[in-house]
């Protein structure tokens, strides 16, 4: 995104303490030698001192000269705010020194300061602003570098149960000969069957970390089966998933936005047609987002060159902004765009921006409303403080941030009231503000019945795929789910206590014809080739690909 005026990243690191800063460091010096630059960051969060006083703080500027305008300027806003802010750390000082001294109940001043004071500054601001005391600064970086490992499969997990519905090629799992079907007894000699859902979550997230002993049943077989695995590197694609969902009609669904992402979602759509499908479904859904930039690439694979992505305004109320470099080359097929309450931050920006330039119709539920810019500046002694410093905004000029609590920078809402901000897309369409992004199609996700959470949570429609492939492979090609097979499955469940009355069989025999054949593909070919079934009966993916075959202009 050469053409791009700025690059904004969620998450910017800022080395060390300007010119400005450091010239307030000298007259905080004289007040209490034992504040520091990091005091001097927080006091700054608390909205003590005007940002401009530290516009030096940018990558590659720590050291410049003050000679310009603009930082004769800021000098002298930061000689006001010291005069002001000189007898309040006076106060503070006295206070904390009587405190410390003399209260019933012995406190450190670092106790004080960091499970106190700061936190108590911080919630005057927006619930995003954080600050890091020095291990937990340590956790969040660690956490950044951190690599992902694990097992290398993929589990169906209920109370009491978990099934291995398969195991990747060359992961440890595979290789130690886990199959589809396998039932896992315990983990370390820690029993599955006495747990909760929400326990055996937690129990295969902590197995990931370390070495573990697997003891497993297979189907029709007494026998225990016993495996040690090592947990491994997993690669773990952000674009996941990618099929036709009818000849001519794509479908890409993009997990996160990480640095391979833009990338591997051109390759996604070369692999099912490129410029030669009918139109794509871009499942954007509980995709939290992740960096900005690659987001912006993935704008430029719809939107024409020079087309505005975003604007970034801070409190200071200057925007920049980022648009589609006039070198790219879009695909120019009708798109459509799925999102939910779990669509966050950079996923926002592309779905908003593709609405704003009537790009795509956005269909499903409003997105979550993440739309902030946070700098996350270590401060002395090892702590951190990640600080809200600016909002995004569509190119209509829609926040896509909601309304934040005692935020400093609310003054970029509407005057009138973010609910009631009404925008216009290129052809003059009408969008709502606000914070998030609101579907041009609402579609409620799909809500189970009451038998079908029962007959999910049993784990019996595993059970009853894994036996049937036993006789049954391979898989034959265009597999069906035939009105016998559902009634040897339906005997079954009566066998084992589940027994829908007519009305309720007739009425959910479609779903349960669906979900069978999900579950037996999957075990069969694999997650993605059951996806590509559960597609089937999705409602969103379904009403997204009617918008697609719509005439253009239906959408109002």
């Amino acid at each position: 995104m050469k053409e791009a005026r700025r690059r904004w990243v969620e998450i910017k690191r800022l080395p060390g303490a300007p010119r400005p800063m450091r010239q307030l460091e000298a007259v905080l010096a004289r007040t209490s030698p034992k504040l520091t630059h990091g005091a001097v960051l927080a006091l700054m969060a608390a909205g003590l001192l005007a940002p401009a006083a530290w516009a030096q703080a940018r990558p590659g500027s720590t050291n410049a000269p003050l000679s310009s305008a603009a930082s004769a300027a800021d000098v002298a806003n930061l000689d006001q705010a010291t005069r002001e802010l000189e007898p309040r750390l006076q106060e503070f000082i006295q206070a904390l020194g009587v405190v410390t001294s003399e209260a019933a109940d012995a406190a450190t001043p670092s106790r004080l300061i960091y499970e106190g004071a700061i936190p108590s500054m911080l919630r005057q601001l927006d619930p995003h602003t954080q600050f890091f005391d020095p291990m937990q600064f340590d956790q969040l970086k660690q956490m950044q570098e951190s690599e992902q490992k694990g097992f290398g499969s993929v589990v169906s997990v209920g109370p009491g149960r978990v099934t291995f519905l398969q195991t990747l090629p060359g992961t440890p799992s595979n290789r130690a000969g886990i199959q589809p079907g396998d039932d896992l007894v315990a983990i370390n000699n820690i029993a599955i069957a006495p747990l909760d859902a929400q326990q055996v979550i937690e129990l295969l997230t902590e197995a990931r970390q370390q070495r573990v002993t697997l003891f497993v049943r297979r189907q029709d077989s007494a026998r225990i089966l016993q495996f040690t695995l090592s947990p491994e590197l997993v690669d773990q694609p952000s674009v996941d998933r990618s099929f036709l969902l009818e000849p001519g009609y794509g479908y890409v669904r993009v997990a996160a936005w990480d640095v391979q992402t833009s990338k591997l979602l051109k390759d996604a759509i070369e692999k099912i047609g490129g410029s030669r499908l009918k139109g794509l479904v871009l499942d954007l859904r509980d995709n939290p987002g992740g960096l900005v930039k690659t987001a912006f690439d993935g704008a430029a694979l719809f939107l024409k060159p020079g087309q505005r992505i975003l604007t970034a305004k801070g409190r200071s109320g200057d925007g920049e902004t980022a648009e589609v470099s006039l070198h790219a080359t879009p695909y120019v097929f009708p798109l459509s765009v799925l999102i939910n309450a779990k669509t966050a931050s950079a996923s926002e920006i592309l779905a908003g921006a593709l609405q704003d330039h009537d790009r795509a119709t956005i269909v499903g539920e409003p997105s979550y409303g993440k739309g902030l810019v946070q700098s996350v500046m270590p401060l002395s002694g090892g702590a951190g403080l990640a600080l809200t410093t600016a909002f995004y905004y569509t190119p209509s000029g829609r926040s896509i941030q909601k309304p934040l609590r005692n935020s400093a920078l609310s003054a970029t809402f509407s005057p009138e009231g973010a609910g009631a901000a009404k925008y216009k897309t290129d052809s003059g369409r009408p969008v709502t503000g606000g914070g998030g992004i609101m579907p041009d199609i609402r579609v409620e996700a799909e809500r189970p019945t009451r038998f079908e959470g029962v007959l999910d949570s049993s784990g019996l429609l595993t059970e009853f795929a894994t036996r049937y492939l036993q006789s049954h492979k391979p898989l034959p090609a265009g597999f069906e789910v035939t009105p016998d097979l559902l009634d040897d499955l339906h005997v079954d469940l009566s066998v084992k206590g589940i027994r829908p009355n007519l009305a309720e069989w007739t009425a959910e025999r479609r779903w349960v014809t669906n979900k069978l054949k999900e579950e037996i593909v999957t075990q069969a070919y694999g997650v993605d080739k059951g996806d590509e079934v559960h597609a089937q009966r999705d409602p969103q993916i379904r009403e997204a690909l009617d918008a697609l075959k719509a005439p253009a202009g239906k959408i109002q």
